[in-house]
């Protein structure tokens, strides 16, 4: 019987479009886009941390600057930047092995993307000097992720392609 099944999937031939094409391309693009920008955000936050006079105004008592939650807000953005590029790239790699985990992964990308987003923009606008300077851009960034997520997990639970796809 089990074998019977196996040869079942073997044999299994998607029925309408497949392949990485079509909106999937969209997909590869922003996964590239999110490695790139996840890395060159990497940088910057840790020469941040690593600039021992921006540090201390930040993290020091004495300092006009400091809030107790400057350091534990950047710790925050360079623990999620690295899982969010190795995330990514893991992503990549399910997706160009045509795995039927990837919807999944996905999915969890779609949702932990812009949640990372709204817990960084709470920390941060519990900073006095980061409220004062708040213009609603960082709000702004919060909506389009969110909104932008809410289609592609759409697409992903819907879509034909996606389904014919990844079936491995």
């Amino acid at each position: 019987m089990e074998t019977k099944i196996i040869e079942e999937k073997k044999d299994y031939k998607p029925l309408g479009v497949s392949g990485l094409g079509g909106w999937l391309i969209l997909v590869q693009i922003g996964l590239y886009g999110t490695i790139v920008i996840q890395i060159m955000q990497f940088f910057q936050n840790t020469s941040m941390m690593f600039d021992t006079e921006v540090w201390t105004a930040l993290t020091s008592n004495e300092s006009e600057f400091y809030h107790p939650l400057w350091g534990a807000t950047v710790v925050f953005e360079i623990v999620f930047t690295l899982a969010i590029l190795i995330f990514s790239v893991y992503i990549l790699i399910n997706f160009y092995g045509k795995k039927s985990i990837l919807p999944r992964l996905l999915i969890i990308f779609y949702v932990l993307v812009p949640l990372v987003g709204i817990i960084d923009y709470v920390l941060l606008i519990q900073i006095p000097l980061v409220r004062e300077l708040e213009t609603g851009k960082s709000l702004r960034n919060i909506i389009r992720p969110v909104m932008t997520s809410a289609i592609w997990i759409a697409y992903f639970i819907k879509s034909e392609r996606v389904k014919n796809t990844f079936i491995k």
